[in-house]
C-alpha cells in the first residue's frame, strides 16, 4: 500500500482488514466528510470502492446518521447507472482509546473511469455527449425517484463516466469525491447540496423533492455545454443568492453551437418555481430528446394565462384601427388587454354607429350596460369582504401575539444512559425524540473512562424535547495513583502509564543490586504517589551494575556489612598478608578500585592485614653453665668432641 493511503488516513494502516474480508488499498477519493480507498473483497476475488467517514467527524451524531442514511438509500437502489453498495458496517480504529468511536464504512461498486468534472475541465465534452449523459444522469434520477430517494448533490464531481461511455451516479447525500473544489452549502438537519448546483428551494432552507434534482441536473447539463455553472460568484452565499433572484443566461451566449432548442429546454429546467420546472426526469428526458432530434421544445410559460372576458357590443363612430387591419381581431385584443392600457378621447361621440368591442371603445366606461355595472359591483363587494376578512385576521393575529397562550411542552422521559459508551448514549437519546446533545468531559472515581456519566436534566426524569440535553463524559479518576513499575520492561511500563490516563516521560538508568538491566527501578513522581490524570511520569531503569564502595582501611566487620548491603550485595574473598605497619584485621587493598561499576553479585577480593609471626630466642653463653666435666652420670654431658662438633654445625 502507498504511503499516500497512510497519510490520509492515520488511523489505518498496511495490514487494515475490515470484517475479516475486506483489504483496504490506496486512497482514490476525499470529501469533506469521507474518504473512500480502492479495496479487495477477499471471499469473492472483485475490487471495490470503500467509503469511511473521517475520524474527525465520526463523534458528531449527525453526520453518523447521513453516512448510514446514504447507505440505507441506495443499498435499495438496483440500475445500471447507480453506483451500487454491497455491504456496511463500522470499525474500531487501530490503537484506539476507550472513548474513540467506531468508524462507520461503506462497501460499494468500484467504477474505473473519470468523473463529468474531469472531462469538462479538459474539454473533451461535445454537445451530444453531453446530452447523452444528461439523459444518463436523469435516467438514475427517474429510477432514483420512484423509489422515493432524493440525491440532493447532483453535480459533475458527482457522476462518473466508464471507458465506455456509461454514466454512473454516486454519492447519495453525503461524501464529495477528490478534486470537488467547488464550495459547499451546509445546514443543520436539512439538505446537503454544493453552491454551483443548488435549487433556490435549497438556498432558501426549504424542503426539497424530485423537482430540485432537476434544478441541479439542468445546472449540471448546462456546465457541460458552456464549460461553466450557470452562476459563478465570490463566495457560495452570492452564487445561492443568484440562484433565488438572477435569471439565468442562455448557454449559446458561451457556446454559439448550442442550438435554440437546448436554450430552451436549459430555460424550463432552471426556472426559479418547481412548479414551472419539468415535474419529472421523464417529463426532462423526453424534452431532452425532442430536442436533439431537432424539434421545438415545449414554450416556456412566461405569465399565467390571462381570463377571457364576455363582453357586449356598443355603437360608436368610426375608429381609425389601420394599425391593426391586417392582424386577425383576437390577436389584436389580446395584445391590448396585455399592454393594461386604454387611451381616451373626448372628442369622441358615444353615439355613432359602428359596433366594435367595449374593450375597445375609446372613452366608453361601460356605465350604460348593465352587465358590466352588475359586475363592477360584484368585485367591488367582494374585494370589500376580503378587506374586511384581513383585518378579521390580523386583529386575530395581533391579539394572539399580544396575549400569548401558554401551550402545554411536548415532553418525554429521559432515558439512563450510565456506563453506556459515547455512541451508544447519543443513539438512545435521540431515539427518545431529543435533539443531538452536547457532549463534556468530567472527571469520576466510579465510571471508566470514555463511559457516559449520566445527562443534564437527570435520566428518569420527564423532560420538554427542546430542552438542551448535555451528555457527560468520563474522564476517569480526577486524580491517579502511580501503579508498580518496579521490575516492568520500559514498553510495559509506558504501556501501563497510558492505560490509567498518565504520560510517559524521559527514561534514565542508575545501579541497581536487585533489578536486572533494563528493567524499572524507580519513576518520579514516585511510585504511589497521587497525581492529576494526563501526569508525565518520567522512567529510572537498571543499568545492572554496581558501585564498588571504599573498602580500604576499614576493619574486615566493616568491609563486610559494607559489601552485604542491599544496594551493593557483593561477594568477597579474604587474603591476610602479614604487615607490621597496620593493625591486623584491616583492609588493605581490594581488587576492584573504589568507585567502578561491576556486574551485580560480582566477587571482590579484599587484602587483610595480619601480625607478622615473631622469631624464637636463642639462649645467651654468658647465661649458660659450663656442663661439669668430672660428671660422668650426666646424661647431658656431651663428649669431649660434641662441642666442637656443635661449633661447627653452628
Amino acid at each position: 500500500m502507498s504511503a499516500e493511503f497512510l497519510k490520509g488516513h492515520p488511523t489505518l494502516n498496511t495490514e487494515r482488514v475490515l470484517n475479516g474480508r475486506y483489504e483496504i488499498g490506496e486512497l482514490i477519493g476525499r470529501g469533506g466528510m469521507a474518504d473512500v480507498y480502492l479495496g479487495r473483497d477477499i471471499r469473492l476475488g472483485r475490487s471495490v470502492a470503500i467509503k469511511v467517514l473521517r475520524p474527525d467527524l465520526a463523534r458528531d451524531p449527525l453526520f453518523q446518521s447521513r453516512f448510514r442514511r446514504e447507505a440505507q438509500a441506495v443499498a435499495g437502489l438496483n440500475h445500471p447507472a447507480v453506483v451500487s453498495v454491497y455491504d456496511t458496517g463500522d470499525q474500531e480504529s487501530p490503537g484506539a482509546s476507550p472513548e474513540d468511536v467506531r468508524l462507520p464504512f461503506i462497501v460499494m461498486e468500484y467504477v474505473p473511469g473519470r468523473t463529468l468534472r474531469e472531462l469538462v475541465k479538459s474539454g473533451e465534452i461535445t454537445i451530444d455527449t453531453a446530452v447523452d449523459y444528461a439523459l444518463g444522469v436523469l435516467s438514475a434520477l427517474e429510477y432514483s425517484h420512484r423509489s422515493g430517494i432524493v440525491h440532493r448533490d447532483i453535480k459533475p464531481a458527482n457522476v462518473m463516466v466508464t471507458a465506455e461511455g456509461s454514466v454512473k451516479v454516486m454519492d447519495f447525500g453525503i461524501a464529495r469525491a477528490m478534486a470537488d473544489s467547488a464550495a459547499t452549502m451546509t445546514q443543520t438537519q436539512a439538505v446537503i447540496g454544493t453552491a454551483q448546483y443548488l435549487s433556490p428551494e435549497q438556498a432558501r432552507g426549504e424542503t426539497v423533492d424530485a423537482r430540485s434534482d432537476l434544478y441541479s441536473a439542468a445546472c449540471l447539463l448546462f456546465e457541460m455545454l458552456a464549460g461553466r455553472p450557470p452562476f459563478i460568484g465570490d463566495s457560495p452565499v452570492s452564487v445561492a443568492y443568484q440562484h433565488v433572484r438572477e435569471v439565468p443566461p442562455a448557454a449559446s451566449s458561451f457556446n454559439p453551437e448550442i442550438p435554440p432548442a437546448l436554450d430552451a429546454v436549459l430555460k424550463r429546467g432552471l426556472a426559479k418555481d418547481r412548479a414551472e420546472r419539468y415535474q419529472d426526469a421523464h417529463e426532462f428526458r423526453e424534452a431532452l430528446l425532442r430536442a436533439r432530434s431537432g424539434a421545438a421544445a415545449d414554450p416556456f410559460p412566461e405569465t399565467l394565462p390571462t381570463e377571457a372576458l364576455t363582453v357586449s357590443p356598443v355603437k360608436r363612430p368610426a375608429v381609425d384601427v389601420s394599425p391593426i387591419e391586417d392582424e386577425p381581431r383576437t390577436r389584436a385584443m389580446a395584445r391590448v388587454q396585455s399592454r393594461g392600457a386604454f387611451t381616451t378621447d373626448p372628442t369622441e361621440d358615444d353615439h355613432h354607429d359602428g359596433d366594435v368591442p367595449a374593450a375597445l371603445a375609446i372613452g366608453n366606461t361601460g356605465d350604460r350596460d348593465p352587465e358590466q355595472k352588475a359586475r363592477r359591483r360584484a368585485w367591488i363587494t367582494t374585494l370589500i369582504v376580503v378587506l374586511l376578512l384581513l383585518l378579521g385576521a390580523g386583529s386575530v393575529l395581533a391579539y394572539n401575539m399580544l396575549n400569548p397562550k401558554e401551550t402545554a411542552p411536548v415532553t418525554a422521559l429521559m432515558p439512563s444512559v450510565q456506563s453506556k459508551t459515547q455512541t451508544d448514549a447519543l443513539n438512545i437519546i435521540m431515539g427518545a425524540g431529543f435533539e443531538p446533545p452536547t457532549i463534556e468531559q468530567r472527571y469520576s472515581d466510579t465510571v471508566k473512562s470514555g463511559l457516559a456519566i449520566g445527562t443534564e436534566p437527570e435520566g428518569g426524569t420527564t423532560v420538554p424535547l427542546d430542552r438542551k440535553v448535555t451528555l457527560l463524559i468520563s474522564q476517569g479518576p480526577s486524580t491517579v495513583v502511580i501503579p508498580e513499575l518496579s521490575g516492568k520492561t520500559e514498553p510495559e511500563a509506558r504501556d501501563t502509564l497510558r492505560q490509567l490516563g498518565l504520560q510517559g516521560g524521559t527514561t534514565n538508568v542508575a545501579n541497581s543490586a536487585s533489578v536486572p538491566a533494563g528493567r524499572v527501578l524507580s519513576t518520579t513522581p514516585a511510585i504511589g504517589a497521587s497525581v492529576p490524570p494526563g501526569t508525565t511520569v518520567d522512567l529510572v531503569l537498571s543499568t545492572g551494575n554496581v558501585t564498588v564502595p571504599d573498602l580500604v582501611g576499614a576493619p574486615l566487620e566493616n568491609a563486610q556489612i559494607m559489601l552485604a548491603d542491599p544496594t551493593v550485595q557483593l561477594t568477597f574473598t579474604v587474603n591476610e598478608v602479614e604487615n607490621a605497619s597496620v593493625e591486623p584485621g584491616i583492609v588493605t587493598g581490594q581488587s576492584v578500585p573504589a568507585g567502578m561499576d561491576v556486574e551485580q553479585g560480582a566477587t571482590i577480593s579484599l587484602t587483610v592485614a595480619k601480625a607478622p609471626v615473631e622469631p624464637a630466642e636463642e639462649p645467651s653463653p654468658s647465661t649458660t653453665a659450663p656442663a661439669d666435666p668430672a660428671d660422668p652420670e650426666d646424661p647431658e654431658d656431651p663428649s669431649p668432641t660434641e662441642p666442637a662438633k656443635k661449633k661447627k654445625d653452628d
